[in-house]
């Protein structure tokens, strides 16, 4: 989460050009709309746009006359500060940004797409080298314990590791990175014995 202090906001009664150039200055597409430190909702150069469209008015006139308050749109576009992170990303396909409050609705900061791409390149692994190995295990009890015990044998450290659903429900794809150095065949070798399919090996 970015913290307050480091968010460009915007209240109710700024004027709509005031609020478009601080959208261009800081080239940014969306802010939060926060009076009395309660997020209100939400602001961007979209609705600006499209609440424009609408309307009679010349876009100076417009610009000028018109305050954030009166286009101000998705007011619900926020989660609460003790939210799981993986329940964020639904919210995204919309909008850029998604405001973080407490149960007061009080304005503590924001996520953007941005942040959501970082930490998946975290749980990735993909700011590190490393051997990417892809394999599926079927839906069984204790899988995982013998995978970590297969890692412990050949005296190997993860960089990161995630699982999928298969289209088959009974199975998951595994994706496992582990440090450079390691043997790879061997790995390979014990996963296939220990009843794991592998899919696909590459360095990245």
């Amino acid at each position: 989460m970015k913290p307050i202090y480091q968010c460009f906001t915007a209240s109710p009664t700024d004027s709509l050009k005031s609020a478009l150039d601080r959208l261009e200055q800081e080239n940014i597409q969306a802010m939060p709309v926060v009076e009395n430190e309660i997020f209100k909702g939400m602001i961007s150069k979209q609705i600006i746009y499209k609440a424009y469209f609408y309307s009679s008015w010349s876009q100076g006139e417009f610009l000028q006359n018109k305050n954030v308050g009166e286009v101000i749109s998705n007011e619900d576009l926020f989660v609460d500060e003790d939210q799981v992170f993986e329940t964020t990303l639904t919210a995204f396909k919309e909008f850029p940004i998604l405001a973080v409050v407490d149960k007061n609705r009080k304005f503590l900061g924001i996520i953007s797409r941005f942040d959501v791409l970082a930490q998946f390149e975290s749980a990735f692994g993909l700011k590190r080298k490393g051997i990417r190995i892809a394999f599926s295990s079927e839906e069984a009890t204790g899988r995982f314990s013998r995978l970590s015990d297969i890692i412990k044998q050949l005296d190997m450290n993860i960089i990161s590791i995630a699982t999928f659903d298969e289209t088959d429900k009974l199975a998951r794809r595994i994706v496992l990175k582990i440090e450079q150095g390691g043997n790879v065949e061997k790995l390979a070798k014990k996963l296939t014995k220990s009843g794991f399919r592998v899919l696909d090996i590459k360095e990245f």
